[in-house]
């Protein structure tokens, strides 16, 4: 009797956890905080998890993370922001990130329903205006906003001419 070994072919198989697209897709059905663990596993899970976990951003006062928001603005389509401290101001800080995020590329819908910005935010919001060509919807209800500030986003969301 003759022993023949058998031939083995060295075939890499891709595990499919390792690629992005499925990552992407298991992502889709997943919610927040399980997303927030699986973009902790390694540097290309993050890559994968961190456009999801960022596509609809609620800020709050409670959990106002601005490092993280402005590091991952370029992800952000939707952002809401929730002042739950009554007639509070916003600090120039929270103007700077706010300003940063409008102007990406991506931001289509941002709510800012009672955040009593005021004239001064107002101003600072229509500065921010001019240079984002993607927002298609701007929620500005219970703001406090005055004559100046009515004026100044009055002017920002003015159509440009040919």
């Amino acid at each position: 009797m003759s022993y023949t070994p058998s031939c083995k072919t060295n075939m890499f198989q891709t595990h499919p956890l390792e690629l992005h697209e499925i990552r992407s897709r298991i992502a889709s059905s997943l919610g927040l905080n399980d997303i927030a663990s699986c973009a902790r596993v390694s540097q290309d899970w993050n890559d994968s998890f961190t456009p999801p976990l960022y596509s609809s951003v609620v800020l709050s006062k409670y959990d106002l993370s601005l490092e993280s928001v402005e590091r991952n603005k370029h992800h952000i389509k939707h952002l809401t922001i929730e002042n739950p401290s009554y007639r509070k101001r916003w600090s120039s800080a929270e103007y700077k990130v706010i300003s940063s995020i409008m102007a990406n590329s991506t931001l289509t819908t941002f709510d800012l329903t009672e955040n009593w910005i005021g004239d001064n935010g107002a101003m600072a919001l229509s500065k921010a205006l001019k240079t984002n060509s993607t927002l298609t919807t701007l929620n500005l209800t219970y703001n406090s906003i005055r004559i100046n500030g009515a004026v100044a986003l009055s002017e920002a969301l003015k159509p440009t001419r040919p």
